[in-house]
């Protein structure tokens, strides 16, 4: 499966790239699928709801389906957070899986940076460019952060697409 991934710290406009990198690339006929890393808990859920009674009764997994799309929640109770590795295997092929954060694993990235933030850049060696407000140089290809066509053609390019 094609990887590219969209790091950076926080406020620096990675979700918004996201956004506009899947309704770009998907508007060039490729297939799209998304992961995304959050540092904190978080609940797709609502209380009350039928699928969080399930959840809170203890249910491992519960899978929601109706005629317009279905999702699977699974519990880790007290499991170690999957690898990235074992995430990927739960899609379907695509032919491009774009993921925001996992900035610590070693597929290709670009990096959103936002100068107002104030934050150093990560640019480790697995960002292979950067997208960024401010920055017009770095020792490697650097885009503006909206320039979504430019960023979308060097991922395809980068991945064989």
């Amino acid at each position: 499966m094609r990887l590219y991934g969209v790091v950076g710290w926080k406020n620096a406009g990675k979700t918004g790239l996201m956004e506009r990198l899947v309704e770009e690339i998907t508007g060039r006929g490729f297939t799209v699928s998304t992961i995304k890393h959050a540092h904190h808990s978080f609940d797709v859920d609502h209380p009350g709801k039928d699928s969080h009674r399930h959840r809170v009764a203890g249910a491992r997994e519960v899978l929601l389906a109706s005629r317009n799309r279905w999702a699977l929640m699974h519990e880790l109770s007290a499991e170690d957070e999957p690898p990235l590795s074992h995430l990927l295997t739960k899609l379907e092929p695509v032919d491009l899986v774009l993921i925001e954060g996992y900035k610590r694993d070693g597929h290709p990235k670009v990096e959103a940076h936002r100068g107002e933030t104030g934050n150093p850049l990560i640019a480790d060696a697995t960002v292979k460019a950067i997208a960024s407000d401010t920055l017009s140089k770095a020792d490697r290809p650097v885009f503006h952060l909206d320039d979504t066509a430019a960023i979308a053609e060097f991922i395809l390019a980068e991945v064989g697409l």
